[in-house]
């Protein structure tokens, strides 16, 4: 597996795909610095809104989105390099392959999480005043990368077999579900939900951006493990799936 990982690694390098994973995150310092030119001198808004606006907008839009687009791209990237051909050469199981492009694909989201933290904290020297909260930070951003990971499969599944339009057209489907799921009693069935609810209670923001009053329910702490817990054997579970379909795809 570690050497199927790395072969899929290459085909990366110096590419779109790769550069778009890990530039994504810079978006919110482009936001922060035209903010910092036209505040007020000597004003500085509180940390706790600099994290509700990027850890809202992140696992909203960035996450179904981005690994909607990050998908299409590797698929794309497969077909310009042979279209699984060398499976036919080294006789490598399909499943292995599909496999170590999803374990990639989670490396590569992970890497883009840490960037999203380097700019969070960047921007908020730029913006924020106050002692840095360290902990929301990592956890609320790391939060959010685990959630995510059961989408992966899912949208590189629809890439691979119908192709970009269709992974793209999931991924905003799954944006307009997850926005109108998280809120309610039903969010654990909708993979796209789940970091957008988990940062209820991390971060204390509403899915529709609002900050929440720590009395309201949406800010009960016992969704998070429950969502963790769901996130990664969904992530597993999806996986098996995609990869037996893959299999039997191209062994036919």
């Amino acid at each position: 597996m570690i050497n199927i990982i790395k072969s899929e690694s290459l085909k990366y390098r110096r590419t779109f795909t790769r550069r778009l994973i890990l530039l994504a995150p810079l978006f919110f310092i482009i936001i922060a610095l035209p903010q910092k030119l036209f505040m007020p001198a000597n004003y500085l808004r509180p940390w706790q809104l600099l994290l509700d606006q990027v850890y809202n907008w992140w696992p909203v839009i960035f996450i179904p989105l981005g690994i909607a687009l990050f998908a299409a791209l590797v698929a794309l990237q497969e077909k310009k390099v042979g279209n699984y051909r060398n499976l036919r050469v080294h006789n490598i199981p399909p499943s292995v392959i599909w496999t170590g492009k999803i374990v990639l694909m989670a490396y590569h989201t992970m890497l883009a999480t840490l960037v999203l933290i380097a700019v969070i904290i960047i921007s908020g020297l730029i913006t924020a005043g106050g002692e840095i909260p360290w902990v929301k930070i990592f956890v609320g951003g790391f939060t959010i990368w685990l959630t995510s990971l059961a989408v992966i499969p899912l949208q590189l599944w629809a890439a691979t077999w119908k192709g970009t339009f269709f992974s793209m057209a999931m991924g905003f489907a799954g944006l307009i579900a997850g926005v109108i799921a998280a809120p309610k009693s039903y969010w654990i069935y909708v993979p796209w939900s789940w970091p957008t609810r988990l940062m209820c209670p991390v971060i204390g923001v509403h899915p529709n951006g609002v900050p929440l009053e720590a009395s309201d329910s949406l800010m009960n702490p016992s969704v998070i493990p429950v969502g963790i817990v769901l996130a990664i054997a969904a992530l597993i579970i999806f996986t098996i799936i995609t990869a037996v379909w893959f299999n039997r795809r191209e062994v036919r």
